[in-house]
């Protein structure tokens, strides 16, 4: 049979509609579904809050509920006494010590070897430090390391003349030239150094590290005025061991002095007047210094 053109134009609109359909009811099928499935997630989320709020109230709750960690008493004296018997039964082992005392040489050199640093950049700054070390070797000072080392408490106020004099002299018998305090407070060490390398210098007119230092001692020691009573000087003293050490390193029971000698005389007369108070044994080596050339 013979099929018109209009026919197969009305079965192509009517198979496209059915294809349309066909995708529309799709389309809202799986919309459907996609709203299905939010609507799932939504109330799973609401659920899921609302347990943790529940979890959340509960704990706060048994938390208040709970009582305070009970903590072991202190004043019991039974178990006082047993921590500290145990304590002291705690033996301590070799290697520990041997640590412990390595630690303390080691920390003992690390002081000095920072103590000698900066003392050695002060003196180069206030220009007291020699340039080479031929100057430098002449200008360390040397005491006595055995016997007793005379020791001449002086003054700041003291007369510049009168102060290098006694370096002098105490150049001779390796003396020492003590000083209390520091002009203007332990604060304002310029002074101090200045003074220092004015008593010193063997050109009073030198100026510079480069000048010749003499080889004497200058100790800043308000313990060793204390414990000797010195109430006046110059005064002199012959004091056993080192007295160069750091007052601060030292105590009240330190080595002191037999007898103190009072007077602005020559050295060499001070030391025969302490050695006819008492003293020959202690002025001897210095009186033969005092006479050698």
């Amino acid at each position: 049979m013979r099929i018109s053109k209009p026919s197969i134009h009305s079965i192509g609109l009517i198979a496209v509609l059915g294809l349309a359909s066909g995708a529309l009811a799709q389309n809202a099928e799986r919309e459907t579904k996609s709203r299905a499935a939010v609507q799932s997630i939504s109330d799973e989320g609401e659920d899921a809050l609302g347990r943790l709020a529940e979890a959340i109230a509960k704990g706060k709750a048994e938390a208040t509920r709970l009582p305070d960690a009970p903590l072991p008493r202190t004043d019991n004296p039974a178990d006082q006494r047993r921590a500290f018997d145990a304590f002291r039964k705690r033996l301590p082992t070799d290697d520990m010590d041997a640590r412990v005392r390595a630690a303390k040489s080691l920390g003992e050199a690390s002081l000095a070897a920072e103590r000698d640093s900066q003392a050695k950049a002060l003196r180069q700054a206030l220009g007291l430090e020699p340039a080479d070390e031929q100057a430098l070797s002449k200008s360390t000072p040397a005491v006595l390391t055995k016997g007793w080392v005379p020791v001449l408490f002086v003054s700041s106020s003291m007369p510049l003349p009168t102060l290098r004099s006694y370096a002098i002299q105490l150049e001779k018998v390796k003396g020492v030239l003590a000083f209390r305090g520091v002009p203007g407070g332990l604060k304002k060490m310029g002074p101090m150094a200045k003074l220092t390398a004015q008593i010193l210098r063997i050109d009073a007119g030198c100026e510079g590290p480069n000048c010749a230092m003499r080889n004497v001692q200058l100790i800043v020691d308000p313990i060793a005025f204390r414990q000797h009573g010195i109430t006046q000087v110059p005064a002199l003293a012959m004091i056993p061991g080192d007295p160069t050490q750091a007052y601060c390193e030292r105590d009240d029971e330190s080595p002191r002095a037999r007898h103190i000698v009072y007077g602005d005389s020559a050295l060499p007369g001070m030391l025969e007047e302490y050695g006819r108070l008492g003293g020959k044994e202690e002025v001897r080596d210095a009186q033969a210094l005092a006479r050698s050339r």
